[in-house]
Formats: C-alpha cells, structure tokens, sequence
C-alpha cells in the first residue's frame, strides 16, 4: 500500500505561552487517536509523528500514512435462524426485511452462531478527504479551558486563526477548519520575514521556516538553542545562569528567532533581598538572573529577544531601562517595609478574614502560637520563640513588598524579623512555617520553623473540617491533602515523636464551639492516616503493607512508617507467605467466636506436643518482644516472630482446635489470641497477599 506525508498547520495570533506545550501534545495525542480509529493500530507502524509548537503556529507532520484505507469486512447479524423460514421452507417476513436492509439477497445471507448474518464488504477509501474530519476533531479536544471568537465569525479556538495549512503529498486537501481554507502557505518571522512560505514537501516545512522565514517551528529544537545562548552569555561575564525550567519553556513559547543578550542593573539594588529581585525578573520581565562563584545574586539579566537585532546594543538599553523602575519599585517597597515591625502589624490582620467561619488571620495566628508552642514542647525547641514566631507568621502578608509579590510570603517576613533583631529561629520560622511549599519541596530545618510549620497545617485542618468543610473529589480549596502530606513529612522525615490525636486535641480545644466539635478529631486523624496510603504508592510500598499497619490506627506518623517498613522488611523473608497464610486463619477461628476471647491459658488443658510447643515460643517471645515494641524496634520484632513458622505450621496440623471438649476449645483459641497479639505489636499480618 502506498504511503505519503501529511502537514497541518495551524497560523494564529500569539498563543499562551504557558498553554503551548501542552497544545501541542494534545494536538499530536488526539490526531494520533484519530488516525488509529480510522486505520487501525497495526496500519501506523511505520508512520511518524513530528509536532511542531511556535507562539504563532501549530503544526504536526505525520510521515508515511497509508493513503487508503483498506478495504475490510463487517459481520452483520439479522434475526435468529429459528424464524428465518416458516414450515413450508419458505423465507419470512424478518428475513426478506433483513435481506432488504443489507442491501442484498436472501441467497447471500449465511448462518453463524444460530443467527441469519451478512458479511458486508466495505471496500478501500481514500484517507485524504478523512483527514479534515480528523483535524477538526482534536482542534475541539484540545484542553482550553476558555475558548474565544473573533471577528464576526462563530468559529471558537484559544485565539484567532489566520491560516491553515493542510498537505497530502504535494497537494492541498480541500477543506475548511475554523473558517479558513487549507492552503500550502505558512508565513515567517513577523518582523525578520513577514511573507508568504509555499510548501510542496512537508518535510520541508521546518527547514524552508528555518532558512527563509527566520522561525524555529521545533520547540525542543529553540529551547535546546536559547538554554545554549544563555549558558553562553553567562560565561562571558563570568556567572552561572539559573534556568528554571517552567521560566525556560515560557520563553520558549514566547519566541519564534531566538536571540539572548545581557543586561545589566544599578549594584545598588542588590541590597534588596534576592528574591524579590528575582521575582521581579522573572516574574514580570521573564529575565534569566546569574549567581556568582558564591551563589550571590549579580548584577545582570539575560533577556531572550525575539528578534535578531542589527544594533543589539540597543535592545538591551531599552530592556534595562525597562527593568530599572521594576526593581526601583522592589526597592522602595522594601525600605517602606523595613519602617514598622512585625510586632506592629500584628493588630492589622484583625482586618484580614481567614475563613468566614474561622475568623481573622489574627485569630488563626494566635491558634498557631498555642499549638507552636505545645509542638516545641513535644520536640525538644523552644517554647517561647515557638510561640513568638507563631504570632509573627502572617505579619508580612500586610508588607507592601508580599502586597506586591505573594510568591514571596515568609521569605520576606524572614528578613523583615531579622531587621526588627528577632531571635534568629523566630525569623527562621517566618520562612520555615510555609516549608514544603510543593511537592518534594525542602523542609524546616529547625525547631522553631517545624513547631510553627506543623501549627499552622493543623489548625487549618482541624478548622475546616470542624466547620464540615473537607476536600471533596477534586475540590480542595484550602489544598488540605497537601497540608497533610507536609505534616507526614515533617514529622517522618525529621524522627520526630508527634503525637497526631494529641495535637488535635489541642487544636479542637482552641476553637472549642466548632460544629463538628465532638468528632472532628477523628475525622482529621483519619484523613491524615489516609493521606499515608499515597505517600506508600509513590515510594513503590505495596498497599496492602500500609493496610496492615493502618487497621491498628498508629497516632504517631514515625512509629507508622516505622511499622509499615518493617511489615515490607518482614514480607521478604522465607517465613513471610506461611505466617501471613496463618494470620489469616487465626483472624478468621476468632472472628468467628461468639463473645471475648480469654487470653489467659490454662498449661494442664494443653495436651497436645504441637500446641505445647507452640505455648512455649508465644511465652518467651512475650517477654522479648516487649523492650522491641517499646523502642520501635519493629523489624526486629518481626525477624523474631518468624520463627514461629514451624511451631505454628505443626499446630495447625496436629491440632483441631474447635474441640469437642470446651475447655480445651476455648484454651486453644486463648492460645491463638496471644499468637495473634504478638504479631498485632506491629500491624495485622492477615492483611498482607500471602
């Protein structure tokens, strides 16, 4: 079957930079889906897939696609051959109207599988007028979350189109997409090649862009470039450029000719804290900033222009003169800042509503200071300063430097309270207590910062969930399983001894007239045990190791994970499978048992050389389990309790143990119970897959 290149391209006014990888994935994604529906998995294997993603194009060439669509078969089934023919062998109405519905004769109607079927012969069609159908819908399932119209047309798309592009082969498929009719023009550069490209080859099409119209149209390919550019500009003037990946891309998708250059800023702002700098560069301006051999902020920028410049000179005279009021701006609103104390912000979050039924952010804070200094108490930090830098936490959120840059919350409250000569953990802790802002992101590090960054997720929690306000599906305004998992990590990853139910208690106790009053505790302690499972999943930890633990409900996040690991430890030795199968057996004979089981074990009753022995090891190991239990010792634990295998695989055999005799029976099941108890010191054993 013959094959040839198809290119579409889609010219528009600027796209959203941020959106553009994105579009350009969905657009490959959905025209790739398409094409298999209509061809047949089996019928791609030897055609590519190229995306191209400019700010002012999309584009995907799929090389060596069939140019027919084979021809096939289609087994159509008709009424049951029990009705097909009356008594007299004659055809029936149902199945002349079948016949006549298939578009054929009775004589070419078979039987299969007790039904009167016809095999329908579709024959081979061309792909070429297809294709169109195909384009039209990936362009509807691309992830626009607000489409917009343009002119006086009703067509909708992320913005306006200009031109579209649409080759098989060397020739154009006549067709219209969002009101314009495919063509074999593109168009260059805006400014380096604002003219008409003709297109006869879709393999041409990224060179003939490249060398005629001055446009990159592969990102990978401008991104690889401009990363080179400003590795390259930072070298000759001797600093290290930081390329933030999500900064990179933007700029990417904001460029067609990419050109770096280097500016430059007053060494007189370096007196604001980096940062803010940074954020104003980035943020507002997409400059690229340089650290030193130190890791100390220069004065320079490296901006990405969209254009080759013949005076590049000026290009960066106009971008410095362009950033100078920006940082002019961080500047002022840093010595403004620096002229009230935290201390004396503080009655202004009273203006300032956290949550409608949870009062002011003032209100929050000195929830946060209590239980600050309750958390500090638990892990050896300073209560007071735990305390002091709980009332101080929000106090930046009024400085007109975070008014006018959110992202720098906590940072700046971290050098506003080093100014006022707070204690150094007290200013640490301004910046700690929103650690781990995202996902895998650095936790605080000391005492003061962890007292107040476990405070504030708690009460926030405790908070919306005693107002009846948790996250529900999707919906999680308050990023509350977030909030969880940076109290798991926090406590897991720091050792620390953190009682969750306590703390919660505490919390509650502050608020004291919440709706959910009476059960909010243990619905936020079952939410934040819940959040572990996930946290397992990431790490590759089997499920059902986080359920053996979770169904004995540990309160303190590091003795759960302590628990779970060793479960995963314990689930890697040879005695594993048999102990876990018995588990389960035990668990089910008691379970079954009407009323309490005795744990206590009578030695006459135990007759039996099988349940003797086994009588024998639950005794001993009682008593050298418990100092393992005691420390967290859990791993160790479990090594011990396999070598109960055998004793417990020997009693199985030679014990019934619903005995007739109900002395005997309720003495063996004692037996049982303390077996089962000493596995459930660390999780329940019968919940792990043997």
């Amino acid at each position: 079957m013959s094959a040839k290149d198809f290119l579409f391209e889609l010219g528009t006014e600027e796209l959203p930079p941020k959106a553009l990888k994105s579009l350009s994935a969905a657009l490959e994604q959905e025209v790739r889906s398409g094409l298999i529906a209509l061809l047949g998995e089996d019928a791609l294997d030897a055609t590519g897939f190229i995306s191209y993603a400019a700010p002012r194009r999309l584009a995907l060439l799929v090389t060596d696609l069939n140019t027919e669509v084979a021809e096939s078969r289609t087994l159509i089934q008709g009424p049951p051959a029990s009705i097909a023919y009356d008594k007299e062998g004659n055809p029936s109405k149902a199945l002349e109207g079948f016949a006549r519905k298939c578009g054929t004769s009775i004589d070419q109607l078979t039987e299969v599988d007790g039904k009167i079927s016809f095999a329908q012969t579709n024959p081979a069609q061309p792909v070429a007028p297809l294709l169109p159908e195909i384009v039209a819908a990936a362009l509807d399932k691309l992830p626009i979350p607000k489409r917009m119209r343009w002119g006086a047309s009703r067509n909708e798309f992320v913005r306006p189109v200009k031109w579209v592009v649409m080759l098989f082969g060397d020739e154009v498929i006549p067709c219209e997409i969002l009101g314009h009719k495919a063509g074999r023009h593109t168009r260059g550069h805006r400014f380096h090649y604002n003219e008409q490209i003709e297109i006869f080859a879709g393999r041409d099409y990224a060179s003939l862009l490249k060398e005629k119209g001055k446009v990159l149209a592969d990102f990978d390919e401008r991104r690889g470039l401009i990363q080179s550019q400003l590795l390259a500009e930072a070298n000759r003037v001797g600093g290290n450029v930081v390329i933030e990946d999500s900064l990179l891309d933007e700029v990417t998708a904001l460029n067609e000719w990419p050109v770096a250059l280097t500016g430059r800023f007053e060494e007189r702002f370096l007196e604001v804290p980096a940062q803010a700098l940074i954020s104003t560069m980035a943020d507002n301006q997409k400059y690229f900033h340089l650290l030193d051999g130190n890791g100390a902020l220069m004065p320079y920028f490296i901006t990405v222009a969209n254009i080759e410049s013949r005076d590049p000179q000026q290009v960066i005279e106009g971008n410095e003169k362009v950033i100078r009021p920006r940082l002019s701006d961080a500047a002022f609103f840093f010595e403004t800042d620096k002229k009230r104390t935290l201390d004396s912000r503080i009655d202004s979050l009273k203006k300032i509503v956290f949550q409608k039924d949870l009062g002011t952010v003032y209100d929050k804070t000195v929830r946060i200071a209590g239980l600050a200094r309750i958390v500090a108490d638990a892990i050896g930090g300073d209560a007071d300063q735990a305390e002091r830098a709980g009332m101080l936490c929000k106090t930046d959120l009024t400085s007109e430097m975070v008014l006018e840059f959110p992202e720098l919350q906590g940072l700046m409250g971290y050098h506003y309270a080093t100014h006022d000569g707070e204690a150094a953990e007290v200013a640490l802790a301004q910046n700690e207590h929103y650690m781990p802002r995202f996902h895998g992101d650095e936790l605080p590090q000391s005492r003061t910062g962890i007292a107040v960054a476990v405070a504030d997720r708690i009460d926030t929690l405790t908070g919306l969930f005693g107002i009846n306000q948790p996250p529900t599906g999707s919906k999680d305004p308050f990023a509350l399983r977030r909030a969880t998992l940076g109290v798991l990590r926090i406590i897991v990853e720091s050792d620390l001894q953190i009682d969750l139910k306590t703390l919660l208690e505490a919390a509650a106790a502050q608020y004291g007239n919440l709706p959910a009053q009476d059960t909010v505790v243990n619905q936020v302690l079952e939410f934040m045990l819940e959040r572990f499972r996930a946290w397992y999943e990431e790490r590759g930890i089997s499920v059902d190791n986080y359920l053996a633990v979770h169904a004995l409900r540990p309160t303190k996040p590091l003795d759960f994970d302590r628990r779970v690991r060793a479960v995963a430890h314990f689930r890697a030795l040879a005695e594993a499978a048999s102990l876990a199968a018995a588990n389960k057996r035990v668990s089910n004979i008691l379970s079954k048992h009407e009323g309490q089981v005795s744990t206590e074990v009578d030695q006459s009753l135990l007759t039996d050389a099988a349940e003797q022995a086994l009588a024998v090891q639950v005794s001993k190991l009682e008593v050298e389990l418990q100092p393992l239990f005691a420390e967290g010792a859990y791993e160790q634990a479990l090594e011990a309790l396999a070598q109960l295998q055998a004793p417990v695989d020997r009693f199985f055999e030679d014990v019934m143990v619903m005995a007739d005799d109900e002395a005997v029976r309720n003495n063996r099941l004692a037996l049982l119970q303390r077996l089962r108890n000493l596995f459930l010191g660390v999780a329940d054993i019968s919940l792990i897959a043997s």
